[in-house]
């Protein structure tokens, strides 16, 4: 596939993940590069949904690290069970958070982030790594996104 993605912005949000989805797995597919593959990922959701910021965490020596992201500066490292990431981290399972300042322990690492989406990558029932969206909207993400999200995220597990 050539690497340009084609969208639709008169569609729904899930309309858009059903045309998008399809396209990243092409992208990705025979790619056997880790990084490249979660590069043009996040690369891909930004593009087409314009995130405020969109990346990977990746699970290495007992913490998350910063992977391949795009939006402002983000926290590279993130303890276990700390925070939107460490916690969908350590319960295995995605979180959505319509105001991260609700959400108890919160680390601000951009005081414009509003919300978030964190979904976990799971590989033979591990956490090898998260995917965290988020937004400088309050309540911006909703069952669609997670949906879709976590569909992409099992076409993520293959990767690793």
């Amino acid at each position: 596939m050539a690497e340009e993605l084609t969208f639709d912005t008169t569609l729904t949000k899930a309309e858009q993940y059903r045309q998008l989805l399809p396209q990243i797995e092409a992208l990705t597919t025979g790619e056997p590069d880790l990084v490249a593959n979660l590069a043009n990922t996040v690369a891909a959701l930004r593009q087409a949904f314009g995130f405020f910021w969109v990346g990977f965490y990746l699970v290495k020596d007992n913490e998350l690290v910063l992977g391949p992201f795009q939006g402002p500066i983000a926290c590279t490292r993130i303890r276990h069970g700390k925070g939107v990431c460490g916690s969908s981290w350590a319960q295995a399972q995605t979180l959505l958070v319509p105001d991260v300042e609700q959400f108890p322990g919160h680390i601000a690492c951009s005081s414009e982030s509003k919300s978030e989406i964190v979904v976990p990558v799971l590989k033979d029932g591990t956490v090898v790594a998260v995917l965290d969206v988020d937004s400088d909207q309050l309540n911006d993400f909703d069952q669609d996104d997670q949906q879709a999200l976590e569909q992409l995220m099992t076409l993520a597990a293959r990767w690793f």
